[in-house]
């Protein structure tokens, strides 16, 4: 059992091998942009959608990611009236802005509290505490289907205990050299929310700084590919992890946080190259493939005896067509006999 800054750590074979499988990716990464230039900048706009939507919706909104696109392509921020439109445009600018500037951000209290200022910025209720920390005690709460809400667990408490906890958690990040970035980066986050700086948006925040730590190590492919989506997908795990980590502080061991973060990064990694193969994939169609592509894309649910009538495709190319797809993951197929139909 390892010391790392407050915390125990079971560094053993299992957490070597995940760490230089999600290098592996990363050494393989600078030969994938090259090839890919136009397909990752689609990545990269959807990715940042659902990274918005994702992770406004875990701590309580209500929009999904077509209602974020939306809002998102006709900006104004002077019709901003409700909060989850507030935060949404809250997100995507601090997104934004550590997309531009990732390299020039320091990891320092000024910058973490001039991104939570901008976090803030629109939603009218957070006016008073954006950018400082909190002044009232702030536990973690888990909303749960039903509105109610559940305590996961308590935090540092304000004031002084928390400005302490924080410079000397940017004091360890800093100075610590002979621990593996990707320990540290999932390391400061669980500290982060287990200190729980600010008075609210605290869980926003800790994605968005996962985001930043893991662009300023070199893990560039991460913003084409939402992490926070991963963990709206993982919420309970994602509590779960933390709640039991934190039942044990001070000196808590966090390896299965660790593990937890680990395997989410993996996921999303292999969630990346799929995307990346479609796309391979539906760049060598032909056009008629597209065509019916398309139209499926447009009608989902719809039946080859309809594509074939509308597209004026004979029914047997279009069921081998159909076929095709399916067997690349294009599209997927649904019932059977007469009842079989097809969405993307």
């Amino acid at each position: 059992m390892e010391k790392v800054h407050s915390l125990k750590l079971q560094i053993d074979w299992k957490l070597i091998n995940i760490i230089s499988q999600i290098d592996r990716f990363d050494a393989s990464w600078a030969s994938i942009e090259k090839r890919e230039g136009q397909s990752l900048k689609q990545l990269k706009s959807i990715a940042t959608i659902r990274s918005v939507g994702a992770s406004t919706r875990i701590e309580g909104s209500k929009m999904s990611n077509e209602e974020v696109d939306v809002l998102l392509k006709d900006l104004e921020i002077e019709k901003l009236e409700d909060r989850d439109s507030q935060e949404v445009a809250g997100y995507f600018e601090v997104l934004d802005i550590i997309s531009d500037s990732f390299d020039e951000i320091e990891i320092n209290e000024n910058s973490i509290k001039g991104l939570h200022n901008s976090l803030m910025k629109y939603s009218e209720k957070d006016q008073w505490h954006k950018g400082d920390y909190k002044q009232h005690s702030n536990s973690v709460e888990a909303t749960l289907p039903d509105g109610s809400k559940q305590i996961i667990f308590e935090t540092t408490s304000p004031g002084y205990p928390t400005e302490d906890a924080m410079r000397a958690l940017i004091e360890w990040y800093d100075n610590d050299m002979s621990t593996h970035t990707l320990v540290k980066c999932a390391i400061f986050i669980y500290e982060f929310v287990s200190i729980h700086p600010f008075q609210d948006g605290n869980g926003r925040l800790s994605r968005l700084l996962s985001t930043l730590l893991l662009l300023k190590h070199g893990y560039k492919w991460i913003q084409y590919v939402s992490f926070e989506h991963e963990i709206e997908n993982r919420k309970t795990e994602y509590y779960r992890e933390l709640r039991h980590c934190q039942a044990q502080r001070p000196n808590e061991n966090v390896t299965t946080w660790i593990d937890f973060f680990f395997d989410a990064l993996t996921n999303i990694q292999k969630q990346l190259l799929e995307k990346l193969e479609t796309k391979g994939t539906i760049a060598k169609l032909s056009p008629r493939e597209k065509s019916i592509l398309v139209f499926i894309e447009t009608n989902p649910g719809c039946k080859s005896g309809q594509i074939s009538e509308k597209l004026d495709i004979p029914s047997p190319t279009v069921k081998r067509i159909l076929s095709d797809m399916v067997n690349n993951k294009l599209i997927e197929k649904f019932g059977s006999g007469p009842g079989t139909n097809y969405s993307v």
